[in-house]
């Protein structure tokens, strides 16, 4: 009965060879003259046995022994492929870009995911969980190419990072995660290149955030001043600083039109 499910467990061990860790079901037809019955219940022993997971709809990935226990590996191994079987543009951001950086603080609980309409359902099995969420755009400049043991994945530079922290300041752990993450994402933070993602970011309304958060929060006025002078140009109008639905007197007394409508306290 093994060896009727061997060319199965030949075409995963070949895979590894090669450093991937990830298939799809199409490739497993392509290679193989088995009827989808077959195929299907060969792929379904192996998920017993944990050493494949459906991670979506015909897209599996290859569990290796130290990851066994967990039963899944860590997305930055099969996300690339996952993406490019899904057919998406993407970047990996918020606190697990971060966290390329050294400044994840405390270990991610999700995945996160940056990509382009449609949307996508997220992923939540238990041992996986991978939140996707949308943009309209992102400049190829603010993308780098982070190495893994699968090869290059997308990841958001620092400064993209830092402003998408903000903007998606609820899906982050709130505004003082943000504030202690951005406390040690500074670090890798260039003033030019922050002032230049500022000038393409939207909306706005982040920009404000994140520059009142700079200034005020953590005293770095070496990245917030360029901002600044740039926000002088254009037209913004008064924030809170945290949305709500009920707002309060917008009367900011800042430059950069926000009103601090909660305290920020990092954890550092």
């Amino acid at each position: 009965m093994a060896r009727q499910y061997g060319y199965l467990e030949d075409f995963i061990n070949e895979l590894r060879s090669n450093g991937r860790y990830a298939f799809s079901l199409q490739q497993v037809r392509s290679q193989f003259e088995q009827s989808d019955e077959a195929i299907k219940k060969a792929l379904q022993r192996l998920k017993k046995k944990k050493e494949i997971a459906l991670v979506r709809n015909e897209f599996y990935v290859i569990i290796t022994p130290e990851y066994r226990s967990k039963e899944m590996l860590p997305p930055s191994l099969f996300v690339a492929d996952m993406m490019k079987f899904l057919g998406k543009e993407y970047y990996v951001g918020l606190l697990n870009a971060a966290a390329f950086y050294g400044a994840a603080h405390q270990q991610p609980q999700s995945f996160s995911i940056i990509t382009t309409k449609p949307s996508l359902r997220n992923i939540n099995t238990g041992s996986l969980k991978v939140n996707f969420y949308i943009k309209k755009h992102w400049h190829k400049a603010d993308i780098v190419q982070k190495k893994v043991d699968t090869g290059y994945i997308h990841v958001s530079s620092p400064e993209l990072t830092a402003l998408d922290l903000v903007y998606y300041f609820d899906q982050s752990g709130g505004l003082n995660r943000v504030a202690t993450v951005l406390e040690e994402l500074t670090e890798s933070i260039d003033p030019i290149k922050l002032l230049d993602v500022a000038k393409r970011y939207s909306p706005v309304t982040a920009v404000q955030r994140l520059g009142f958060l700079l200034e005020n929060v953590l005293g770095m006025q070496n990245l917030s001043d360029p901002i600044k002078d740039y926000l002088k140009t254009v037209k913004r109008f008064p924030v809170l600083l945290r949305p709500q639905k009920k707002k309060p007197e917008m009367i900011t007394g800042n430059d950069w039109k926000v009103v601090q409508n909660t305290e920020i306290e990092t954890d550092l």
